[in-house]
Order: C-alpha cells, then structure tokens, then sequence
C-alpha cells in the first residue's frame, strides 16, 4: 500500500496510486508512506526519488551503529517502533528515508503514530510545508508514546509494590510476573536508546536544515528524562524483586525452624523410648510392675515438656 501526501491550491491531497507520480509536481510532495508496499510501488518510489530503498530484511540486519546513513543530498535512518501487547512488547522496524524536502517510510505493521500524523497532515496543512516537520511530528509523537508506557510500567510497579506491602500471598507466578516487567522496561530503554543515537545523527547532518535543531533538542532533553526514569523503574524493580527473594527465605527459614525444634524436642522422648525397647535384661527393673509402661510415657512427656520450656524460655517459638 502506497499514499502519496501532497499539496495542491494549499490544500493538502493523498494518493494510493504509483501512477499517479506522473502527474503529482515533484516539489509539492510532503511525505510518501509506503505500507507492505508491492514491487511495483517501491520501484515507482526509487525512480521517482532517484535513490534506492532498503527492503525490510536488509533495515532489521543493519547494525545498531550504522542505523544512520546519509549522502549529498539524502539521510536513511532506521529505529524501532514498539507496539504494546497484553504481557510482551514487540518490535517494528522503521525506515525514514529524506530527500530534499520529501520523506518516505517504509513499514511492515500498522503504527498510531503514522495514523495520527496522517489524520493531521489533512486537518492542518498549512503546519507541514516539507517531509522534514512530518519527520519531525514523528518522532515528537513517538516518543510522547514511550512515555505513556514507561509511566504504565511505572504503575505496574506500584501495584506489585502495594501487594508486596499489605503481605499478599507471594507465589512462582508473581516473580514471573515481575521479571516480565523487568524486560519490558529493558526493552522500552533500548528503543528510547535507539532514537536518541538517531536524532544525534541528524544534528550532525549538514542536510537536515538548522532551523529544525532546536525541536531536536528538545527531543533529545525528553529522550534524556525518559531514560532516567527507566532507569529509576529497573532500580525499583531490583529491590521489589530482591524483597519478594527476601520474604521468602523468611518463610523458609521459619518452616525450617519449626521442623528443627519438632526433632530436636523429640529427640529425648525417643532416646527413652529406644532404651527401655530394648530387648535386654534389666535385672528386673520394671519387668514385673504393670505400671512399667505408665512410668515411661511419664518419662518421655516430662523430658518433652522440659526441652518445651528450654526453648520457650529463649523465645525460639
């Protein structure tokens, strides 16, 4: 799928057909978005550009590092996009490629950022007079929406928090869940990481016109903020996680504690029970009284119950 996004008479028109290149005035093109576009349209939108586009394949095996590329006259730049999901966020690559004043997108999955920027191009034309404030407004959005899910995350967080404090049962499954999170926040601090390597690039680009630098810099300033409270989310993380690991040792330790006094308070009992269950001659002791039995149970209870007190008196229970 292709759409054209050009102005004519002041008003801003689209276009879902290649062909119609052949009648759309080169300068009056703002943004071209191709969308799982077919052979035909890409090869439309090279000849038209007189550049070549990247498949999809090529943009994800590019390196971190060289995500940004540029020529005399054009900047290729690729980054992901996240798209949220019920447990997992997965990743979309994204191509930006801009020439003179004219940028193209290359996308395999549908993106609210490109839809609300679609939606603004025809409600407020007059704003978007090159690709470059389409580029701009963006990314501006795109990051807006990182925002949104680092503070999700954040809430998150809180609620894993409150369950920790009013001593919710911990099980298997909430450290699962926490360390779901964990990679979630790993995963939107990369993206946030990849955008900033991207929008440094193109500050350092003599073809990206300076008077858009300082909205840049204000990218950046968001970006830098964005991090840091990543970061503060992972550290919070950290320690819920190693509180959870704590309660429960806790809990350990006090099951071992209870099963370690049981043995040791019935070690005496036991010890007494074995002597007398000897088969060994006594010489007569007890072997011909009948309260024999009576007298030992005495003997393993009175022991029981000293070791009871011992303990109780050291407040081991």
């Amino acid at each position: 799928m292709i759409e054209i996004f050009y102005k004519k008479d002041g008003q801003m028109m689209v276009s879902q057909s290649e062909t119609d290149f052949a009648i759309i005035n080169y300068d009056d093109v703002i943004w071209i978005d191709l969308f799982t576009p077919s052979g035909e349209e890409k090869r439309a939108v090279e000849q038209f550009l007189g550049t070549t586009i990247q498949n999809r394949a090529q943009a994800e095996e590019i390196e971190i590092s060289s995500r940004f590329s540029e020529t005399d006259k054009a900047i290729f730049a690729n980054t992901s996009f996240l798209i949220p999901g019920p447990d997992e966020y997965a990743e979309e690559t994204v191509s930006f490629i801009l020439i003179d004043n004219i940028l193209t997108t290359l996308r395999e999955c549908p993106l609210k950022s490109f839809t609300d920027l679609q939606r603004r191009l025809m409600a407020f034309p007059k704003i978007y007079d090159s690709g470059h404030v389409a580029f701009l407004s963006i990314l501006e959005n795109r990051i807006d929406l990182d925002a949104d899910m680092v503070e999700l995350v954040s809430k998150e967080i809180n609620q894993y928090n409150r369950k920790v404090s009013v001593g919710e049962d911990i099980s298997e499954e909430f450290l699962i869940d926490i360390n779901i999170i964990q990679e979630n926040t790993m995963l939107i601090r990369e993206n946030i990481i990849d955008k900033q390597r991207v929008i440094s690039s193109i500050l350092k680009s003599a073809n990206y016109p300076k008077e858009y630098q300082p909205r840049l810099n204000v990218l950046l300033k968001d970006i830098s903020s964005l991090i840091n409270h990543t970061d503060f989310g992972f550290e919070r993380l950290e320690y819920l996680q190693n509180t959870v690991l704590g309660i429960i040792n806790l809990d350990q330790n006090k099951i071992m504690k209870v099963f370690t006094l049981v043995s040791l308070m019935l070690m005496p009992p036991t010890l007494i029970a074995s002597f007398f269950g000897m088969n060994v001659s006594f010489g007569g002791f007890f072997t011909n009284s009948g309260w024999a039995w009576v007298i030992i149970v005495v003997m393993m209870l009175l022991s029981f119950y000293i070791i009871f007190r011992v303990f109780k008196s050291r407040n081991m229970f």
